[in-house]
């Protein structure tokens, strides 16, 4: 295993090569980028070759223009990730991330490609979607609620300069999943893996339980303590999880 950053097409990132039997590509959050998924990417390289996805309009693509939709990046994804799937593949994504990995694993699926799991975090089922108009405030509002959830580290929210380049991204990503809607077709026959925190302001538990109805595979649902961002205080249990499933 070596540590690079490699990256094919314009979407993927792979920040270590693993030889590894299985792939997993992994959505970041709204206003995230791929860099998040590095440590992901160090601790699963024995038993996964992590793909880490870069949105468009983002750090190294930060002049490249938005997807303004979920199932647009979904459609952009997924061609980029059929080359790829010379191995089996496996998908994980936070908070929007879901909704997008979500989406990909139906294009799969559609095509043949069965994913060998789906990882879904920070996130109500797909058909719980709803538009609080978050991404029509402010500035200041925006950022109010972007500190509410604890995506971005306090200190950067104090750098105008770094504001300046986050906000748009963050922006269009509220938008994004803020006008997706669920477009009902066959449920997914891949397992789905469920993460969630028990104080999400953006997750109930009947939302999180909801995503059994979405796959015909097999359900896990794993309630940690915490809020939006649970996975900072439990990456080490979510990823010995996710570890075992793809080691298995």
């Amino acid at each position: 295993m070596t540590e690079t950053t490699e990256s094919s097409g314009s979407s993927i990132r792979r920040f270590h090569s693993s030889a590894a039997g299985v792939r997993l590509a992994c959505f970041p959050h709204a206003g995230g980028a791929a860099s998040y998924f590095f440590q992901v990417s160090r601790q699963l390289s024995a038993v996964a070759d992590v793909l880490a996805v870069q949105y468009p309009g983002r750090q190294e693509r930060r002049k490249e223009p938005f997807v303004p939709s979920v199932t647009e990046l979904a459609d952009v994804l997924v061609a980029e990730l059929r080359q790829w799937a010379d191995r089996p593949l496996a998908l994980f994504g936070h908070s929007m991330g879901a909704l997008v990995a979500y989406e990909v694993a139906r294009r799969l699926e559609q095509e043949g490609i069965k994913p060998v799991a789906l990882f879904a975090s920070g996130r109500a089922a797909p058909s719980l979607s709803r538009d609080e108009g978050v991404h029509l405030r402010s500035d200041a509002g925006l950022l109010d609620k972007v500190r509410e959830l604890g995506g971005t580290a306090g200190a950067l929210l104090e750098d105008p300069d770094v504001v300046e380049m986050l906000l748009p991204a963050i922006r269009n990503d509220y938008r994004a999943v803020e006008t997706y809607r669920h477009t009902p077709g066959p449920p997914l026959s891949c397992p789905l893996v469920v993460f969630t925190g028990d104080a999400d302001p953006q997750v109930s538990a009947a939302g999180a339980q909801a995503w059994e109805a979405f796959s015909t595979g097999g359900f896990e649902l794993n309630t940690y303590s915490g809020g939006h961002f649970f996975l900072d205080a439990h990456a080490a249990d979510v990823l010995g999880k996710i570890r075992s499933r793809l080691d298995g």
